[in-house]
């Protein structure tokens, strides 16, 4: 994972666990503890290579840096699209939004126990998504986004897909998961 991966890892979670919390809404209704996330990413509708594909081309002390820093951020990379991240209960209860990108705003247009929808914008950076984020259990579920972000006269659309699958309470060596960039 690069810095645009980390960042749109954090930025789903964020969405997930914290954007409703920015209005005063209840948390995800998913279990804390360690959980295994599974991401697809595409770029202007390219294929984004993830943190696997990147690793292949480093030294060994370049890919030594990298999962330093990944760990760092509490997040253990693994197989291709595959991570281990551990969400607290802390984490699910209060927003980390606001902190990662303090001009953002989402809306929600649906939230049950089983779905949510939401917009999110941020003006400052000129950022905009939509995603939705399915629970079929506290121990699984799914995010979809879209998002288009300028940079300049360019636009970069990307579209994320994360599956995700509770492995329990103890998070063992995996550090909690820092939502700051």
């Amino acid at each position: 994972m690069n810095r645009a991966d980390v960042c749109s890892v954090i930025t789903a979670f964020a969405m997930i666990a914290g954007a409703c919390a920015v209005q005063g809404q209840t948390a995800p209704p998913i279990k804390p503890g360690l959980w295994q996330v599974h991401s697809e990413r595409e770029v202007n509708g390219q294929k984004a290579p993830d943190a696997s594909d990147r690793m292949k081309n480093m030294s060994p002390e370049q890919r030594a840096r990298f999962e330093a820093m990944m760990k760092a951020r509490g997040i253990e990379t693994g197989e291709p699209g595959m991570s281990k991240m551990c969400f607290t209960s802390e984490m699910l209860k209060h927003s980390p939004w606001a902190n990662v990108q303090s001009d953002c705003k989402a809306t929600f247009s649906k939230q049950t126990s089983a779905e949510w929808k939401w917009h999110t914008t941020c003006p400052k950076s000129g950022y905009e998504a939509d995603g939705e984020a399915i629970f079929r259990d506290p121990e699984n579920y799914t995010v979809q986004s879209t998002s288009a972000s300028k940079a300049g006269d360019k636009v970069r659309s990307s579209r994320t897909s994360i599956t995700a699958k509770w492995l329990g309470a103890d998070c063992g060596s995996v550090q909690p998961l820092k939502l700051s960039p």
